[in-house]
């Protein structure tokens, strides 16, 4: 079996000597490609090389962003997606939150991960799962307008300046940028088949499966029911005041099903779009991708097959 490793060597939870380590552990089975990526984008022409080439098994060492890169190159553009034959994807995770791959139970110390996923290659064990799509681009489990998006932005920004993406920093820029966007006019329309158009909308999730994100290991449900196999997953808010919004934190943090006046949800949806007067934050599958003023969503089911164990 032909595998190629696309390694993100700056990614948060990755080292040099584990790196070596879980490229040495998977050269004891596999005839492996080890790829470091080194610019934006990388990861993208790297996933399409693989497809090129005829690869069995993509696995990606990186966070969430590297794995959507990887998945956009061996996808293609959702306008032109052809049903083909494709490597299968494995996520070695080496993020800070490393969503997708805790979604298929994939564990977080990279060498254990890598076992599993020997496992899992030598004895033909995936699954087909469907991928959401906006902007031209595939997103894995989630994208965000409004405030969710400011977040992420905050947090690129820390990142940058040397700040470790912990938890506590997370959650602190959740709340502080909550208090000073508390006042801010700026909203969208969130537009869905069978429903009048959901107006004044301040920040908008659209999933593609859940949990979409964590607080540490506590998992964040926003859209309980949606799946890889469902339709796609909507919770718009219409309000940003901190008095209103904490309660619905306390129901999600709770893992209690997500209720508020404020608050339309939908957990299987074959399309949605969000219309902006003004260009607003868009985040997709945790990365900020800028400001867009209108975003069209669908979902194609059976875009990829994923290193994961059946029965999940």
């Amino acid at each position: 079996m032909r595998v190629m490793l696309i390694v993100n060597p700056f990614a948060t939870a990755t080292t040099a000597a584990g790196r070596d380590a879980l490229v040495h552990t998977l050269e004891s089975r596999f005839t492996v490609d080890v790829e470091h990526t080194t610019h934006r984008g990388h990861a993208s022409e790297l996933g399409a090389r693989a497809v090129k080439e005829g690869h069995d098994a993509v696995l990606v060492h990186g966070g969430d962003g590297t794995v959507n890169e990887a998945v956009n190159g061996m996808l293609g553009a959702p306008a032109a997606f052809t049903a083909q034959e494709r490597p299968q994807l494995g996520v070695i995770p080496g993020g800070s939150a490393n969503v997708f791959a805790r979604t298929f139970g994939v564990n977080a110390d990279p060498l254990v991960a890598t076992r599993q996923h020997i496992g899992l290659l030598e004895s033909g064990q995936h699954r087909s799962i469907g991928l959401a799509h906006t902007a031209d681009r595939w997103f894995l489990f989630n994208t965000g307008m409004g405030m969710d998006a400011i977040v992420v932005r905050e947090m690129e920004r820390k990142r940058h300046a040397g700040k470790a993406a912990t938890p506590s920093r997370y959650l602190w820029t959740t709340v502080s940028s909550f208090f000073a966007n508390a006042t801010n006019p700026a909203s969208f329309t969130a537009h869905v088949p069978g429903h009048d158009p959901i107006t004044g909308v301040k920040f908008g999730f659209v999933s593609n499966t859940s949990p979409w994100t964590y607080l540490g290991t506590r998992e964040i449900r926003t859209n309980p029911d949606t799946g890889f196999n469902t339709g796609l997953g909507l919770f718009a808010a219409t309000s940003t005041s901190v008095v209103r919004n904490i309660p619905l934190a306390t129901r999600l943090l709770a893992q209690r099903p997500p209720k508020a006046r404020h608050l339309y949800r939908n957990d299987d949806l074959d399309w949605i779009r969000f219309e902006a007067e003004t260009p607003l934050d868009v985040q997709m599958d945790g990365d900020y991708i800028g400001t867009h003023t209108e975003l069209s969503f669908g979902q194609r089911a059976d875009a990829i097959n994923v290193v994961a164990p059946q029965h999940l």
